[in-house]
């Protein structure tokens, strides 16, 4: 922290990084429980629940952070994905429900390991991992009585299992062409043939394919032969029956859960970032309930076995994540989990809104404006963009935005295009040579918020993480005239050598997105920020997990290189047990701390 920093705003920032989340419900078979994940402790690990109410008993204390939990169908067993010091290389581990006879299913090392399901009768573990070529996510069962380790598909790049059919016999596996292009395969086991069940013109997404409790069907979240996704079914009797089940024209479908006997489905539906809940029945095909929920941001859902309670995840702009449950019969929502939040009065923080605007080009684009309490625009504002590129910014808890308000700073997040939850056309609006127009979105947003006498002049910061980094520094090269300081988080900054030491698999399925660096080399270098630093006087803070894989800490070190040389203020804070993201709560606390300092000493007078 820097010296001017006083102990009462140090003090401030530090309680809002601590505000803990709850995540990952999972069922016991009976109902009578829940697994979740939570960071009571300052490290994500998995705790466990009653369902009625009580306190949370710990199941895990690995020194690894746990990322997800899935308990078994038969409740003997939770199966955990978990992170070495935060990276990429995540591995996979059973054990009892009280924590005991913990055991590994995956090799450990430097391979990825992605957790997707259990089997239905309890007895196997489905997972990708990279194990045997580090450019593919292939999808692998491990058996839980032997431990042993099978091959069920091979996937050439990325794939998953989204779900195991009733009778153990058949796979859905989605596999990923490009980023925003997937096809769903039919697997048989026992014959080991694969059918293709999404044939379609690219591009096209389809996402969380579960089996009907017939078999007979599958369901799914896609944009085939539309621009916003909705809720599909295919049928598998041979008549390759495509029908669109549940649609809207004003949102789009970002998740669904169905109930085990296939009655009921909760629908998730993403309106610019905010979510709207919805039970629908599928035997009378209509709407039961419109669920008000008390966050702008649903997610995580799960029915109990018997369909009588839906767990989700509710979290908001003034609300950190927790667990709530639903009654499907009543209609009733209780919630489940409450974080703590010491020394943090929820309903003083500052809420999201939802701005429009247009580019420069006039494409309508749209940002979520967190402003101060007690203050009058114009403010100081920092202008914050989210990864992907495909990802999304949504209202909902930001330690660090909050952090940001409570020394006076406005937060604008917007959503340029490139970003996910606006349509198919939207979202592919920045691929390759059309990044420039992405770039140009940055200079339109600052624009709009000083025309609209939002922002001041002269204190406009930027800051992103992976691809926001990327943003970040893009902004700091192209418009130097227009921001006051920048905080890139874990940023790419050459096109060339994220490619080069991404994760393989990574790597192979970016090339539409970004461009391929085989056939392309001169776009990425004109699209690179390292290759314009020349250009950068702003302030700029570099923040870096030294486990990340994703976006290799190499990124960073060229751009703190570079600027140092130049004389241009700099800082560099890495964190050796983090990957891609903090989330250690005693990294969270130094992250926010470095980042509201950083903005703090340039853009307040």
């Amino acid at each position: 922290m820097n010296t001017k920093t006083s102990a009462a705003i140090e003090e401030a920032i530090h309680l809002m990084a601590k505000v803990g989340r709850c995540w990952s419900p999972s069922f016991s078979p009976d109902g009578r429980e829940l697994a979740l994940v939570s960071d009571l402790t300052g490290s994500p690990q998995v705790w466990r629940l009653p369902s009625n109410g009580g306190f949370p008993s710990a199941v895990t204390s690995f020194d690894e952070q746990v990322s997800r939990v899935i308990w078994s169908p038969d409740g003997a067993w939770l199966a955990v994905e978990s992170a070495p010091g935060g990276g990429m290389n995540a591995q996979i581990d059973i054990l009892r429900p009280d924590g005991s006879a913990r055991r590994r299913l995956t090799p450990g090392g430097t391979s990825n390991n992605w957790l997707n399901c259990w089997s239905k009768d309890g007895r196997s573990v489905m997972f990708s991992s990279n194990m045997e070529d580090a450019a593919s996510m292939d999808c692998y069962r491990a058996t839980i009585e032997s431990g042993e380790i099978h091959k069920v598909a091979g996937n050439n790049g990325t794939g998953l299992v989204e779900d195991v059919s009733a009778d153990d016999a058949r796979l859905l596996i989605k596999r990923v062409a490009y980023r925003g292009d997937n096809n769903i395969f039919l697997v048989d086991l026992a014959g080991a043939r694969e059918t293709l069940l999404t044939e379609h013109d690219p591009p096209a997404s389809f996402e969380n394919a579960r089996f009907a409790a017939d078999g007979q069907s599958v369901y799914c979240i896609s944009n085939r032969d539309r621009d916003l996704a909705c809720l599909c079914r295919l049928r598998l009797d041979g008549e390759a029956d495509w029908q669109f089940i549940r649609a809207r024209d004003d949102a789009e479908l970002a998740e669904f859960a169905l109930s085990r006997d296939d009655g009921m489905l909760a629908l998730v539906w993403n309106i610019a970032g905010k979510h709207d809940l919805e039970l629908y029945s599928t035997t009378e095909n209509r709407i039961l309930h419109s669920v008000n929920v008390p966050g702008e941001i649903v997610s995580g859902l799960g029915f109990s076995h018997d369909g009588a309670a839906l767990a989700m995840c509710v979290t908001g702009a003034r609300l950190p994540s927790d667990i709530w449950l639903l009654d499907t019969e009543s209609f009733t929502l209780r919630q489940l989990t409450r974080s703590p939040h010491v020394g943090v009065n929820l309903g003083d923080l500052a809420g999201a809104e939802l701005l429009r605007y247009n580019a420069h080009d006039d494409l309508p684009l749209t940002g979520w404006l967190y402003r101060p309490r007690h203050l009058q625009p114009p403010y100081a504002t920092v202008l914050s963009f989210h990864g992907g590129p495909e990802g999304q910014e949504q209202p909902r808890f930001r330690y660090d935005y909050q952090a940001l308000l409570t020394q006076g700073i406005a937060v604008f997040a917007p959503n340029v295009r490139g970003s996910s939850g606006f349509g198919k056309r939207f979202v592919n609006l920045d691929n390759g040579a059309l990044r420039v127009n992405a770039v140009r979105d940055i200079a339109s947003t600052a624009e709009y918020l000083l025309s609209s006498g939002i922002a001041k002049a002269g204190s406009l910061g930027i800051m992103g993480g992976s691809y926001g980094g990327y943003m970040t520094m893009a902004g700091l090269t192209e418009f130097p005239d227009m921001l006051a300081a920048g905080v890139n988080l874990y940023g790419v900054v050459n096109f060339k050598t994220f490619f080069e030491r991404t994760e393989p698999w990574m790597a192979s399925i970016s090339k539409i997105e970004y461009g391929d660096p085989d056939t392309e080399g001169d776009m990425l270098d004109a699209l690179s920020p390292i290759n314009k630093l020349d250009r950068v006087r702003a302030p700029t803070l570099v923040l870096h997990g030294a486990n990340d894989t994703n976006v290799p800490v190499y990124e960073a070190e060229q751009v703190v290189e570079q600027l140092r040389a130049r004389d241009v203020p700099v800082e560099y804070l890495l964190f050796p047990d983090e990957g891609h993201g903090f989330s250690l709560e005693k990294n969270r606390i130094a992250s926010a701390a470095a980042i509201v300092d950083w903005f703090t000493q340039y853009l307040l007078d």
